[in-house]
């Protein structure tokens, strides 16, 4: 197979363009640093689609590794013929070539091999002759078979006629193209159909009597499915019409209708196919759902994820982090613009204790004694209560400072790193519900830094994620955060370990030592003194550079996404203009953009010795220095009021935080504790594929109350006639 020639035509590229980006990968090269420093050899492929071209170029490989094998087995067994070998070279999918290797396997002990040991492989040849007239009458050939020889027996020609059927059966159901037709006709005319295993309430009662065309069930459907028959709530079953299936084999087997063998082939169809196919058929249709459910809801969940990461941090404010509870109490911890914890406490304003004025002087003081600019609350257990005391009883005293406000922030995750060894070696002085407060005080000033700190999944921001296959789950998230991190970019200076292990060309053990080199020599001046960090050499540095940053160093570009390797160009374009790097650290480039258009940009790139992309790149970076790609979110949602779901109203508007985008909508946090749920249908005035054409993690959108349920808190939103107001 020509792996560049496939992977062209799926991904609408030229041969030359993959070519040159999979001998990117192939030298080590990782994604950021291929996508952000090698546009003229890629083509600008971002890093979404170098992922899913790594992907697919990783399934090729294996593809051809197990073509080359099977071939070679067959080849063992002396029985590779140019048919099969034109087959394999043809197959296109894992499961292809396992169906044409399917013959050849080493056979365990079935009714055909018993069959075949005791000598009817001739009667079952016989049959399948499909002769306009047999003489002998098969009936009477049969009968030639019968043996008393030990090991052999056949006591009668009615038992020969079945070994020599369990032989065409399993031919039958062993033959590739059979397989694949069936198949595919099973997907396209099956359905799957879904019952229920036990009578009694569940949140899979939707699907205790039903079904619905293969072809149209929707990921999320089959995951919610696979979940409930896992917890014995559902039997679940591939349905299809047994005449039509049996129909296609008898199209492919049957040569002869008016053969007298085939009575015979009719039985013994049938049987292959009740018996061997349709079961094995079953398996792997409900094998390939589950598979491309698990990815399209790995793209769902790897979007959010990178949505999540990037929502825009809320820089320079002292924030008290805020960890709901009852019984334990509320933890909360204030920390300073940079992160650093300045006091923690607990507080029990909530049941069973209602300390409501003790615990309100203590927030009190904590607001006004460190300046606090935002209360940031988890959304958690007794969240409700925590917002309704720090909005009515709190902000509202009249010796609170002035200004102050709230947030909800999502806490999933926050539990799983304050009980981490790297929460314990962050914060070894406090225990474990005040690092799940410091943590959520932080996530609110830098998302990303915070949340690297938790595994992936962990987030709580996809949909089934516990029931995909966790080194997949792993492997692709892992994937978004090291591309948002590098995206950002990393101070190098005061990222944790955890943040700095994400950066390209830099593993964990590279990262800690890059922290216990900070510690023991102070401060980084220059990007090129990483060099001097054990585990770090020339190409690691290659890698990571672009993508340190040093505030304040020696060098303005190390402060900028410009690589090492282009800084002579970097000075030589500031030269020609007349500008200096002094004139980069003041931010005086403003007419810099205009001066190289005027100039001619593919005039100037070749006078540079560069590619207009790097050029664009560097021009970008040299007019904001030290820029935030996140700085151009939605910033977060801040309140001073609290709203309960008792005051909701139908025809009500108001304005939400996107927390969750997923197959059938989105859920919308509109501060009453409960998200609401904008479903698909009720998400503009016209037909969309799925949420995220429009809906990201982290979007600031207005909508409409289309129902309440308070016995049940559930909220439903429409944005039906609010297309304008996103």
């Amino acid at each position: 197979m020509d792996i560049a020639k496939v992977l062209a035509t799926e991904f609408g590229l030229k041969e030359e363009q993959v070519t040159a980006t999979v001998a990117l990968i192939d030298e080590g090269n990782t994604i950021p640093f291929i996508s952000r420093y090698r546009k003229e050899v890629t083509g600008s492929l971002d890093d979404a689609t170098l992922r899913d071209l790594f992907d697919r170029l990783t399934y090729l490989r294996k593809l051809d590794e197990r073509r080359a094998e099977v071939s070679s087995l067959i080849e063992g067994q002396g029985k590779l013929t140019p048919e099969i070998t034109f087959a394999l070279n043809n197959a296109i999918t894992l499961v292809e070539i396992e169906d044409i290797y399917r013959p050849y396997r080493p056979k365990r002990t079935t009714r055909a091999s018993i069959a075949r040991a005791k000598g009817l492989e001739p009667l079952a040849q016989y049959i399948m002759a499909q002769q306009d007239s047999y003489d002998p009458e098969i009936d009477v050939y049969a009968e030639s078979f019968i043996s008393a020889e030990e090991g052999k027996e056949v006591p009668d020609a009615k038992a020969a006629l079945q070994g020599a059927s369990d032989i065409i059966a399993e031919d039958v159901s062993n033959d590739a193209e059979i397989r694949k037709l069936l198949r595919q006709f099973t997907t396209d005319h099956g359905s799957i159909t879904t019952k229920a295993a036990k009578e009694e309430p569940s949140v899979y009662e939707n699907y205790y009597d039903f079904s619905e065309p293969i072809k149209r069930l929707r990921g999320h459907r089959v995951l919610a499915i696979n979940r409930g028959e896992k917890e014995e709530f559902l039997k679940v079953s591939v349905t299809l019409p047994e005449e039509d299936g049996i129909a296609q084999l008898v199209s492919r087997v049957v040569t002869n209708k008016q053969s007298p063998a085939l009575p015979y082939i009719m039985a013994t169809l049938t049987d292959a196919y009740e018996r061997l196919l349709f079961p094995a058929i079953e398996r792997e249709i409900r094998t390939s759902l589950f598979d491309d459910a698990s990815e399209g809801a790995l793209k769902v969940f790897a979007e959010n994820l990178r949505n999540l990461l990037l929502v825009s941090p809320l820089k320079g404010k002292t924030v008290l982090g805020y960890d709901p509870g009852y019984a334990h109490g509320c933890k909360l911890a204030v920390v300073d613009k940079t992160g650093k914890v300045l006091d923690t406490a607990v507080i029990y304003p909530t049941k069973p204790r209602s300390e409501i004025e003790k615990s309100k002087a203590i927030v009190l003081r904590l607001i006004n004694k460190y300046g606090v600019d935002v209360v940031s609350i988890g959304n958690g257990t007794a969240s409700r209560e925590s917002e309704s005391f720090i909005a009515n009883d709190v902000l509202k005293d009249p010796t609170c400072r002035r200004g102050v406000k709230y947030t909800i922030v999502s806490e999933a995750g926050a539990s799983i790193y304050s009980a981490s060894a790297l929460a314990m070696e962050e914060f070894p002085d406090y225990d474990v519900m005040q690092r799940s407060a410091i943590s959520i005080a932080r996530r609110l000033q830098d998302p990303l830094a915070e949340l690297v700190k938790i595994e992936p999944k962990g987030i709580g921001v996809g949909q089934y994620q516990h029931d995909m296959k966790e080194a997949r789950l792993n492997e692709a998230l892992g994937g978004v955060v090291e591309d948002c991190v590098n995206g950002v970019g990393v101070d190098l200076n005061t990222a944790s370990y955890s943040l700095l292990s994400y950066v390209s060309g830099i593993n964990m053990a590279a990262a800690k030592n890059i922290v216990k080199y900070r510690e023991e020599n102070g401060e980084f001046r220059t990007r090129a003194q990483v060099l001097k960090v054990p585990k770090i050499g020339e190409k690691a540095y290659t890698q990571c550079a672009g993508f340190l940053r040093i505030p304040g160093g020696l060098q303005v570009l190390d402060n900028t996404g410009v690589h090492p390797e282009s800084y002579d160009i970097t000075q030589t374009l500031l030269s020609k203009f007349g500008y200096t790097t002094e004139d980069v650290a003041s931010g005086n480039m403003a007419l810099l953009r205009f001066k190289a258009d005027q100039y001619g940009m593919a005039k100037l790139a070749k006078e540079l010795s560069c590619g207009e992309p790097t050029l664009e790149d560097i021009i970008k970076e040299l007019e904001k220095p030290g820029r935030d790609i996140r700085d151009d979110a939605p910033a977060p949602v801040l309140s001073t009021d609290v709203l309960d779901i008792n005051d909701l109203k139908v025809d009500m508007c108001l304005k939400g935080t996107v927390r969750n985008v997923v197959d059938f909508g989105c859920f919308v946090d509109i501060g009453v504790h409960h998200d609401g749920l904008l479903h698909i249908s009720e998400m503009c005035d016209r037909f969309i594929k799925h949420p995220s054409e429009l809906f990201s993690v982290g979007d600031v959108i207005e909508v409409r109350i289309k129902a309440v349920d308070v016995q049940k808190q559930r909220i439903s939103l429409t944005r039906k006639g609010m297309d304008s107001a996103k």
